[in-house]
């Protein structure tokens, strides 16, 4: 075993050799790798999860909220509001609502219906992301024994149990209801236009109070909680985030907005209905394209840090030592201009097959990548390609008149809201 000085000094050759690739931080408690080039990031990200471990300097913020979890495991309204008047929107405050909305159906089978009203355990999964990014800022406060003391750990307590407190009343409830009712129906209904039967089709909570191991055991309530817990924090405030900067940037570029918009009329003009189906996705290519792009200029989650049981060789035959923290910089990898020339122009072509055809697999990682990426990535794409091409069949966006600024904190929101100016749109005629 390598001893303290020594691995400080591997780090800091590393980190001179390779400055382009990498920069280090030593601080009182720990060091810190921080990449941005995806030659380095990849055998990082795809090492075995046996050996890559999720650190407790930012991820342990979460676990009471959370739990043992798998992250931490060892559009109506708007034309109302136009058609009021107010057509100039914040499209985070809204954004956010449906997608945590979206969520609760998917997840519990839940009407909240938060886009029209408020409710107690809405507001305390807004509370408990704005008090874990505001802990992490406070150095004193990733203490324990202060931060439970501190009127900040108090309101998290408070709000973690009214989160804890609905999750376990549906986990309850659901299982009660399979036992007594036998399990739900599950089919896939591929038909255009069809009236579907009206069946409970299994949400997220089924699956995991159904789910069996290789011995038949299944899961816990408290484990079943820890992952919808786990779901609803990790599904809607960053989907949020990423549909708001897409809508942002097509709005300042508004021959690729008529471009999505012609694609997805073209999709829908002979059907009778909005409705799009898992196949039409595969059908949307072009909007599919400026969604990365948005994503790679404007990620909504800026980096990834992860933590290894033993040394980690990179590039160049150098090792990043055992029980450092490396910061995966998703933002940094997106905007290295090595791998991305011009890396702050919004310009979706870079996305054309022909394009992407030679870069690294590893220079676009908006859902980080390897064993601990992001469980819901198909589903978060999935979200936007709806809601953005449903929003430009409905709307023509414009820029709301106020300078936009990047925000980063849990998830990368815009100093004073994202203000867009949304125009309704005729609906084409069939």
């Amino acid at each position: 075993m390598r001893s303290t000085e020594e691995g400080l000094q591997a780090v800091d050759q590393l980190v001179r050799t390779y400055s382009h690739s990498c920069s280090w931080f030593l601080g009182p408690f720990y060091s810190l790798v921080r990449l941005f080039h995806p030659d380095y990031i990849k055998p990082l990200l795809l090492a075995p999860a046996s050996i890559t471990v999720k650190d407790e300097l930012f991820y342990g913020f979460l676990r009471p909220w959370l739990g043992q979890s798998l992250l931490l495991r060892r559009q109506s309204k708007w034309r109302r509001l136009v058609a009021e008047g107010e057509s100039r929107q914040d499209m985070f405050n809204h954004i956010s609502l449906m997608t945590l909305d979206s969520l609760l159906r998917c997840t519990f089978s839940y009407n909240s219906n938060c886009q029209e009203s408020s409710s107690e355990y809405i507001a305390a999964i807004f509370e408990l992301s704005t008090l874990v990014i505001e802990r992490r800022g406070r150095i004193l406060h990733h203490w324990d024994c202060l931060y439970w003391r501190s009127p900040e750990g108090q309101r998290f307590k408070q709000a973690c149990s009214v989160v804890h407190g609905f999750t376990s009343t549906v986990v309850q409830e659901r299982r009660a209801q399979l036992l007594h009712r036998g399990e739900p129906e599950s089919h896939t209904d591929n038909t255009r236009g069809e009236e579907k039967k009206k069946k409970r089709v299994a949400d997220f909570i089924d699956l995991l109070l159904l789910s069996k191991d290789e011995d038949g055991h299944g899961l816990t309530d408290e484990e079943i909680k820890a992952e919808a817990d786990t779901f609803m924090f990790g599904g809607h405030d960053t989907t949020a985030s990423g549909i708001s900067w897409v809508l942002y940037n097509l709005s300042q570029h508004q021959d690729y907005q008529d471009r999505c918009r012609a694609e997805v009329n073209d999709l829908l003009q002979d059907r009778k209905t909005e409705d799009l189906n898992w196949e039409d996705l595969s059908s949307l290519p072009f909007t599919t394209m400026c969604i990365k792009e948005s994503l790679r200029l404007h990620s909504p989650v800026s980096a990834v840090t992860r933590q290894y049981t033993k040394d980690m060789t990179v590039p160049g035959g150098r090792v990043i030592p055992q029980g450092s923290i490396c910061l995966v910089s998703i933002y940094g990898t997106h905007h290295n201009p090595e791998i991305w020339p011009d890396p702050d122009v919004y310009n979706p072509m870079r996305f054309d097959p022909e394009n992407s055809k030679d870069r690294s697999s590893h220079a676009f990682i908006p859902f980080s990548s390897g064993p601990r990426n992001c469980i819901g990535q198909k589903f978060a794409m999935a979200e936007l390609r709806v809601v953005v091409a449903l929003t430009l069949r409905r709307f023509r966006l414009t820029p709301g008149g106020v300078e936009v600024r990047r925000l980063p904190q849990l998830v990368l929101r815009a100093e004073g809201g994202l203000w867009l100016t949304l125009e309704t749109l005729d609906a084409p005629q069939d």
